[in-house]
């Protein structure tokens, strides 16, 4: 909005009009708001021609700006999985599936975890996530969770999760087809975190 130029034109013989539609949009706390609050006015309009020129604004230059909005929407659109994807990268050893008898099992411990009642993914329970951190309280409780591909670990992480052999596992462990990868060159269970942290 702000780099389209002047969004608000004044013709000589209706300044006072213009003016006084203009004055409808200002906000206390600034004009980048004051133009967000006409381009939500426009939406609102559903993007009708006749409101621009009732409310003496730049149609092309809301149209423009609504280009840029769309062309921003798409870069964000594709680096959204890139953030979600980066996050079990760099937290994979914190993944957690979701288990039919007790809320989640953690993959590297089989731990039960259950999701923190604070957040967004409370309600929906996904089947595979990452968290940021436990937390104990009555339970241990995942914090900061994001939803992801079960597929992502084993494509972020090929030294630590492989996929399973079908042959050699339950209906169900055919549908998670994920499982963690041990160290050969150390103790079998070096790779869990229990003994990481010691």
């Amino acid at each position: 909005m702000i780099q389209t130029g002047n969004i608000f034109y004044r013709p000589r013989e209706k300044q006072a009009k213009a003016d006084q539609k203009r004055a409808k949009f200002f906000q206390a706390e600034g004009d980048p708001l004051t133009l967000l609050a006409v381009y939500e006015a426009w939406k609102a309009s559903n993007f009708s021609g006749p409101w621009c020129f009732e409310n003496f604004v730049q149609s092309r230059s809301l149209r423009r700006a609504q280009d840029v909005r769309k062309q921003l929407l798409s870069i964000m659109d594709k680096n959204f999985t890139k953030i979600r994807k980066a996050i079990p990268a760099g937290l994979f050893f914190h993944a957690a599936r979701k288990d039919p008898q007790e809320a989640y099992r953690t993959l590297t411990e089989n731990q039960p975890v259950y999701i923190h009642p604070s957040s967004a993914l409370f309600q929906r329970q996904p089947d595979w996530v990452i968290y940021h951190e436990l937390v104990m309280t009555t339970k241990e409780y995942m914090r900061e969770v994001t939803v992801i591909n079960p597929k992502w670990l084993v494509e972020l992480a090929p030294r630590s999760f492989k996929f399973s052999d079908p042959s050699k596992m339950s209906k169900r462990q055919r549908q998670e087809r994920i499982e963690p990868l041990y160290d050969r060159y150390n103790e079998p269970n070096s790779w869990r975190l229990s003994r990481r942290r010691g």
